[in-house]
């Protein structure tokens, strides 16, 4: 844990003890409501909750009866639907990447590469575009940090490491050392590589940094990929290559799949032509369609036009390549679990005391596509952001039991950790930041979005230590979850064998929190130290 992450820490103990809050009447968020819901989001008649799919249409006809069975009245405008217009390309890559130059051979693709596009054209491709190693493909004028310095990338291909170079360097004042920044996430590789005019971007895989397996990639960027239309710069190909496919690519350079990372670090790295080239195609089959949003509302008693946004994504893969005879990706854990507390924290709230300010329960859509549901809602906000209060947050909740802690992904960026510390407190919990923050939570669920427009987010579930069972039982459960759950077919949900209590326990807290912001007036503040800040000030 970094030395500042423990004072505030320290700070927030202190705020826990002595401030005086008054204390809000509660209800119970239903623990037999929660695994009803999960199992019927869960289960193979949802089809995976793929976006633009028959899973779709019974996913949010379920959540609009399930809002409306609760008295809640439609978010947007007398309806329960926010359209979120999406572009889903369905590419058809050749089947094999031919590398030519100081040597020739193939890449097969699924086991080799995975490659797509997110430009709207009926076909892409590489025909012999050089090879260039970019480091990490950052940018970043704030670390005097250039990894695309020097080439004109028209025609290229740059290869780039995943995460950040601070990643396991040993030094703290490296980017943010081990903690992943936003410059570490693939979509931001593939971001900059469009804004530098490079014709493709291949993302070298290495579970470690990435924190997920060759077969989530296989699983994820494959088959439909939908995004929302923009008119920023993209590349032609986008993709992954395996650690095995990389160093065929590197040989002959001299340089070593082992030796990239501390090459990539060095303040002066400069761009390394491979002396090879890549052809590849890509067919697209385009279709433009509009997903949805599912949004309800409680109208608060006394401020009814100040909000508390309580969310989860809906979606998940749908149907893809069968693993073990299976072919349904059901996404129990992710999100039927998040959106199924989004439903039972709901019905708590009509059940509880009637709150002072309005509580907005979201469902959004296309999380796993890269986050675009909430980025429409966003840059298309049904309520003021600046009379939104906060975003309560819940993806991916899989607690086998109660627990210890309290985890808060994006500790130290605003006073909702205070809030969230408030609340650990009372059910005999302590607060920790996220302990595997390389692996850059904070920018993989819908919360980011939230913040990027200046409302206070807080994205937490226990994670780390279970009370009956301790810690090395939770690590345990994690790594096995995504080695062989995470975006799989055995992400499943089994009645009477599915352990709920400590979904529950978390739901309670979120329910708890969004209460007690709910009857009072005060707006919490990001941190001096947050990025956010600016936007919320703005």
């Amino acid at each position: 844990m970094k030395h500042t992450s423990l004072v505030l820490l320290v700070a927030i103990a202190a705020a826990c003890s002595t401030k005086t809050t008054e204390e809000t009447s509660t209800a119970t968020v239903s623990e037999e409501s929660i695994g009803r819901h999960i199992e019927r989001l869960a289960s193979d008649e949802f089809m995976g909750r793929m976006p633009f799919s028959e899973g779709e249409t019974k996913t949010v006809d379920y959540l609009e009866k399930e809002f409306s069975a609760l008295g809640l009245e439609p978010g947007n405008n007398g309806s329960f639907f926010q359209e979120v217009p999406l572009v889903e390309i369905t590419g058809t890559p050749s089947e094999t990447m031919r590398i030519t130059g100081s040597e020739e051979f193939d890449l097969a693709f699924f086991d080799d590469f995975v490659a797509n596009t997110t430009k709207v054209v009926n076909e892409v491709s590489l025909n012999n575009s050089e090879l260039v190693f970019a480091g990490y493909g950052i940018v970043a004028p704030e670390y005097d940090w250039n990894d695309y310095e020097g080439i004109d990338w028209a025609g290229k291909t740059a290869v780039v490491l995943v995460n950040d170079p601070g990643f396991e360097s040993g030094d703290s004042s490296l980017f943010k050392g081990n903690e992943m920044t936003y410059y570490g996430r693939w979509t931001y590789k593939y971001e900059e590589g469009g804004r530098q005019g490079a014709a493709g971007v291949l993302i070298i895989h290495d579970t470690k940094p990435a924190s997920y397996g060759w077969n989530v990639v296989q699983s994820s960027w494959t088959g439909p990929q939908q995004s929302l239309e923009s008119n920023a710069p993209k590349s032609d190909v986008i993709g992954w290559v395996t650690g095995d496919a990389t160093a065929k690519l590197f040989s002959g350079t001299g340089i070593s799949v082992d030796d990239l990372r501390t090459l990539a670090r060095q303040p002066d790295f400069k761009p390394v032509p491979l002396g090879k080239s890549a052809s590849v195609n890509i067919t697209n089959t385009i279709k433009r369609d509009e997903s949805k949003n599912v949004i309800a509302v409680l109208p608060g008693t006394t401020r009814q036009d100040e909000y508390i946004l309580y969310s989860a994504h809906w979606d998940h893969l749908g149907i893809g390549r069968p693993i073990n005879g299976d072919s349904i990706y059901n996404g129990a854990v992710d999100n039927a679990s998040g959106t199924a507390c989004l439903l039972a924290i709901a019905e708590a709230f009509t059940k509880g005391p009637q709150p002072e300010r309005s509580i907005i329960f979201l469902a959004v859509t296309a999380e796993e596509q890269g986050l675009l549901g909430s980025a429409y809602y966003a840059e298309n906000p049904i309520y003021p952001p600046q009379k939104t209060v906060a975003n309560i947050n819940m993806d991916a909740l899989e607690s086998p039991g109660p627990m210890k802690d309290l985890t808060i992904t994006g500790f130290g960026h605003s006073e909702m950790d205070e809030y969230a510390a408030r609340a650990a407190e009372k059910q005999g919990r302590y607060i920790i930041p996220d302990p595997d923050a390389e692996k850059g939570y904070f920018f993989r669920s819908d919360h980011f979005n939230f913040a990027k427009i200046g409302i206070p987010a807080l994205y937490a579930s226990g994670s780390y230590e279970d009370f009956e069972h301790g810690v090395d039982y939770i690590a345990e459960q994690k790594e096995d979850y995504l080695q062989n759950k995470y975006h799989q077919p055995a992400d499943e949900y089994v009645p009477g064998e599915t352990p709920l209590s400590g979904i529950q326990f978390d739901a309670q807290l979120l329910y708890e929190v969004g209460n007690t912001l709910a009857s009072e007036d005060y707006f919490p503040k990001w941190y001096e130290t947050s990025e956010f800040r600016a936007a919320r000030e703005k």
